[in-house]
């Protein structure tokens, strides 16, 4: 029989443990209780095959490595978070291009999109909806084939929308009456930087969008 010559535990309740490694570290030391007392009442004429024991112990070791590792990688991946935060802070103040047909209204300025058409268009109407995907604006805009359209929340049929992120869906139709593609991004000044999920976001009037989105950055208003 293969003599075990020391067995250092694997874990000593470090504070950074998640719950896994805790539930770990109580399964390892209920192990080796179990083998030390097979081990001290065995028949020495017919001794237990280690090999089992031992090939619990690698596994043993590897789980522990693995959840050291994910430990040390979500720690390094917090510091990235925050590198990029505070990367990100100098955008604050600074105009925002967004790959996104949604754009926040609010009492500090309104929905503001831009667009670029494909070709040249003869007629272009454009319609407003809500987070809960109801039409409450419809309206036609000066055809061009690239311009913007700020919406301050007035309502056609009377009143003001409220508060809140609203999508832009335009309808250009070129001299023929042929629909004509539009690219639709949304924009505004960035008021907010902040980290969801460890992914950074931006604060624009109201509404936040991945930093994912951005496009463009250009300064002042």
């Amino acid at each position: 029989m293969t003599a075990i010559s020391s067995i250092s535990p694997i874990a000593q309740g470090d504070t950074g443990r998640n719950k896994a490694g805790a539930e770990l570290d109580a399964n390892f030391d209920m192990f080796l209780k179990l083998l030390t007392t097979q081990m001290q009442n065995q028949d020495p004429l017919d001794p237990m095959d280690t090999s089992q024991y031992t090939q619990q112990l690698v596994q043993y070791s590897q789980v522990e490595q693995s959840i050291q590792q994910t430990s040390t990688l979500k720690d390094i991946l917090a510091s990235l978070s925050t590198q990029d935060l505070a990367q990100s802070a100098n955008f604050l103040g600074k105009r925002a291009e967004l790959d996104s047909t949604t754009s926040g209204l609010s009492d500090r300025g309104p929905a503001q999109w831009m667009w670029q058409a494909d070709r040249p268009i003869q007629m272009l109407s454009a319609t407003i909806i809500d987070a809960r995907g109801t039409v409450v604006e419809t309206r036609n805009i000066d055809p061009a084939s690239a311009g913007s359209f700020a919406w301050d929340g007035s309502l056609t049929g009377g009143g003001k929308a409220k508060a809140g992120g609203y999508t832009l869906s335009l309808n250009a139709l070129d001299v023929a009456g042929q629909q004509v593609p539009v690219t639709i991004r949304s924009t505004g000044m960035i008021e907010e930087v902040a980290t969801r999920d460890g992914a950074v976001t931006l604060g624009i009037n109201g509404e936040s969008f991945s930093i994912e989105a951005l496009t463009r950055i250009v300064d002042g208003e």
